[in-house]
């Protein structure tokens, strides 16, 4: 029989958790759109990876992420970032690791020109001396287009829509998955 005191403590922990990492996710952003780099050392793990499926982002380690989003920020003019709805698992095994799944997207003037992106955020969050830092955060696209650009991207050839670089590139979602290509029967 389980003990109904220590399962109402567990369930509270984990609202708990679910708060912090919210809150964590919210820094984030508000890091990103600051160009805040102190408040960035307090975001991640000492072996934080981030990537995007695109492969323009690719830093493993602290100060390698940090130096990275560095470089990015010069490409950049304002920002403003939104987290919107999140997924977020825990596996009772292992009380100090999470994954979620954020759902976003961005506001910002990337090379100059007023830019939309819709993100999928897959991370792993690490509880570390007492708080929840990002561990691992993979981007996924669905648009990274100029504003001018935004309607064009959902017409003719619209898996098209990442048009971060020179060269579009193919959208990271939806149309790569798996439940798309079974809903429209596309081998």
């Amino acid at each position: 029989m389980t003990d109904p005191t220590s399962e109402t403590q567990r369930r509270l922990r984990r609202l708990e958790d679910r708060v912090e990492i919210g809150e964590l996710i919210a820094r984030y952003g508000l890091a990103m759109d600051d160009r805040d780099m102190a408040a960035m050392q307090d975001l991640f793990t000492p072996e934080i990876v981030i990537r995007s499926l695109d492969g323009g982002l690719q830093a493993i380690g602290r100060a390698a992420v940090i130096a990275m989003y560095a470089r990015q920020f010069k490409l950049l003019g304002p920002s403003n970032h939104f987290s919107h709805d999140r997924i977020i698992s825990f596996d009772d095994a292992a009380p100090d690791r999470a994954q979620g799944l954020i759902l976003s997207h961005a506001e910002m003037s990337w090379k100059g020109a007023a830019t939309l992106t819709a993100i999928r955020y897959r991370d792993t969050y690490h509880r570390q001396d007492g708080h929840w830092r990002f561990g691992e955060r993979l981007l996924a696209y669905m648009y990274f287009v100029p504003v001018a650009d935004y309607l064009d991207a959902f017409g003719p050839g619209l898996s098209y829509r990442n048009r971060a670089t020179a060269a579009p590139r193919a959208a990271d979602w939806p149309e790569p998955l798996p439940s798309w290509k079974r809903f429209y029967g596309i081998e």
